[in-house]
């Protein structure tokens, strides 16, 4: 008999007092502990004193009941007794929750098309309350780890795509493009990867693969389209040209890929890491316009302060 499988939630997706339809573990000793079945409820005070200790380590829902998981978010984003403030941060962390077993999924069809429902409840979120989508921006950037890296890139780049007048399809595969922009890191060395401080050549060069192996796992996955593929083949082309894999110049970028290279970049400088102190979303965007001006398309950029302005309404 194979031991059952989890996925991790964040506490701060479950509303207090509102009846759970999935068991929630807790890791205790490595060890899976039933912390509160399905039909139960958590007291209001209980898991606020929870929410403070909660790291994102600790709690878990089994991955047969993840739809389960998923129809409690969704109800959540239709609930009236709740404002838009509050289902943009169960919204993002319910997404979190979900971005590791999205990457960790060797069927990538499957992921990319799991990952839809997410980035379509980001757009109606942006569509009904785009204060609440300002204030989820301001959400992000608090750590650097991978899945919420690419989910952050994905929000960002939603905002920016919104701000230069994409229509509602044309932003869901933007959201995926981004969402997956760095799916070829699958193949580089946890080493590197995960190296605290500057790389050496040889470990660069492997870095540098990442866009050409994110291209070739996505090329073995019929049904996805080629802006996809472009967003992450070409995240680090620059607009001066001197970007790599392919060094192309201005508008033979893609424009999804454009959208990335800045969002990317936005979020490695504004976000918490090991051996870097972030910067303010303002400083971060003004030195990308003005120190590191020719690797970005500069109308792109200009639309940047219009997401930095939401950004700053909502904090």
């Amino acid at each position: 008999m194979t031991s059952p499988s989890y996925f991790r939630i964040r506490l701060s997706t479950i509303r207090p007092d509102k009846l759970t339809s999935f068991d929630i573990y807790v890791l205790v000793d490595q060890k899976y502990i039933l912390y509160l079945r399905a039909g139960d409820r958590l007291s209001d005070g209980k898991i606020k004193n929870l929410h403070r200790k909660d790291t994102g380590d600790s709690f878990f829902v089994l991955a047969e009941d993840k739809q389960k998981y998923r129809d409690w978010v969704r109800e959540e984003m239709n609930s009236s007794m709740i404002d838009p403030f509050e289902k943009a941060a169960i919204l993002r962390e319910s997404s979190v929750a979900l971005m590791e077993d999205l990457f960790e999924n060797p069927d990538v069809n499957r992921a990319l098309d799991d990952s839809r429902p997410i980035i379509k409840d980001f757009i109606d979120l942006m569509e009904n309350a785009p204060e609440a989508m300002g204030f989820m921006i301001s959400l992000s950037g608090h750590d650097f780890y991978t899945y919420n890296h690419s989910l952050d890139v994905s929000i960002y780049s939603l905002g920016l795509g919104k701000a230069l007048g994409y229509d509602a399809k044309t932003l869901e595969e933007l959201g995926v493009g981004a969402l997956f922009h760095d799916i070829g890191k699958r193949n580089v060395s946890l080493d590197i990867l995960c190296k605290k401080g500057g790389l050496t050549d040889a470990e660069w060069e492997q870095m540098k693969m990442h866009p050409q192996y994110g291209l070739v796992i996505l090329n073995n996955h019929p049904n996805i389209s080629d802006a996809i593929k472009a967003a992450c083949f070409e995240h680090h082309e620059s607009w001066s040209g001197n970007g790599y894999p392919q060094q192309l110049v201005a508008e033979e970028i893609h424009p999804f890929a454009r959208i990335v290279a800045i969002t990317d970049t936005y979020d490695a400088m504004t976000t918490q890491r090991s051996y870097n102190v972030p910067m303010t979303p303002l400083d971060a965007v003004t030195m990308m316009k003005e120190k590191l001006a020719g690797r970005y398309d500069p109308d792109m950029l200009k639309a940047m302060y219009s997401v930095l302005f939401k950004i700053k309404v909502a904090s």
